[in-house]
């Protein structure tokens, strides 16, 4: 089927399989990691924000609109997403203290903790879904 597909199109029918059974790893693995972390109470966007704060050592707290570029999503989006993290209490948001009208975010111990608990299965996982490749 793909060399009657690829073909006309002058792609080479190895590579393109190569490329599908690739998309389709990943695609189970991204299904996989999104179970983990739903178990953990937590989303692939919600990790990432814990991460992009807690990956800073030399900052104990990072600007929203910080964090939003480093994860590369829309403000509403980032605001709806610390929105719940602080209701969770993984995060805390206060006003910067040098210019009152921007907040930083940070980890709350409750935060940092659940970071700690998730990382040993989510890198389980991704070691895994590369073993089976």
């Amino acid at each position: 089927m793909v060399e009657t597909y690829a073909a006309p199109y002058g792609a080479d029918p190895a590579h393109v399989i190569g490329a599908l059974r690739m998309m389709r790893s990943a695609s189970l693995l991204i299904r996989r990691i999104e179970a983990y972390f739903a178990a953990q109470g937590l989303s692939q966007l919600r990790f990432l924000v814990l991460i992009v704060i807690d990956r800073e050592p030399e900052r104990k707290s990072l600007a929203p609109n910080e964090i939003a570029q480093r994860i590369d999503v829309s403000k509403p989006v980032m605001t709806r997403t610390l929105q719940s993290l602080q209701k969770d209490a993984l995060i805390s948001i206060s006003a910067n203290p040098s210019d009152k009208r921007s907040k930083e975010v940070a980890l709350t111990p409750k935060g940092r903790q659940r970071l700690q608990d998730t990382l040993p299965g989510y890198y389980k996982i991704l070691s895994e879904g590369m073993e089976n490749n």
